[in-house]
């Protein structure tokens, strides 16, 4: 089972309510790690480290101050989920063997690397191609100028159509 971690989930969590936030008042808002942990029942500590990673990666802003707190570091429609994902878990391998040490003793014999391999590929492009922006969506992503069903409408459609 392709599952997210919780570091993941609180990550994307976090950076959708900031872009609500900041859709809401018309202009880039800023929350504190309190603001977002209370908000969803997350655990403030944690959620803290999450976002601190986020900053270091340039998806967030600290700010400072009376105001402060964190915010988007650039729109909601730039921002993947997959770069939210990468942020705070690294790399993403589908297996073992496709990891950059490619440490299986089947490894000679292996019928499946390939075909496990395209499947992560497909995840991953998958994953780039949604934005936070597409998650505050309630109806999905929308192509600019796409049929509705040349794109699939939400990130769970997204990953079965790849079964």
């Amino acid at each position: 089972m392709l599952k997210l971690t919780k570091k993941a989930d609180y990550g994307l969590i976090a950076l959708k309510h900031l872009a609500e936030v900041s859709q809401a008042e018309g202009m880039v808002a800023a929350s504190s790690a309190k603001d977002i942990a209370d908000a969803y029942h997350l655990p403030q500590e944690a959620l803290a480290k999450i976002l601190q990673k986020l900053v270091k990666a340039g998806l967030l802003v600290s700010q400072h101050g009376t105001n402060g707190g964190y915010a988007l570091g650039r729109e909601a429609k730039r921002i993947s989920a997959f770069e939210v994902i990468r942020a705070i878990d690294g790399p993403m391998f589908f297996t073992s063997c496709s990891t950059h040490k490619g440490e299986c003793q089947q490894s000679s014999k292996c019928n499946v690397k390939e075909p496990l391999a395209k499947v992560s590929e497909s995840i991953q492009q998958v994953l780039m191609r949604i934005s936070i922006a597409d998650m505050m969506d309630p109806n999905g992503p929308k192509g600019a100028g796409e049929e509705p069903e040349s794109k699939p409408q939400s990130l769970a459609s997204n990953l079965v159509t790849l079964a």
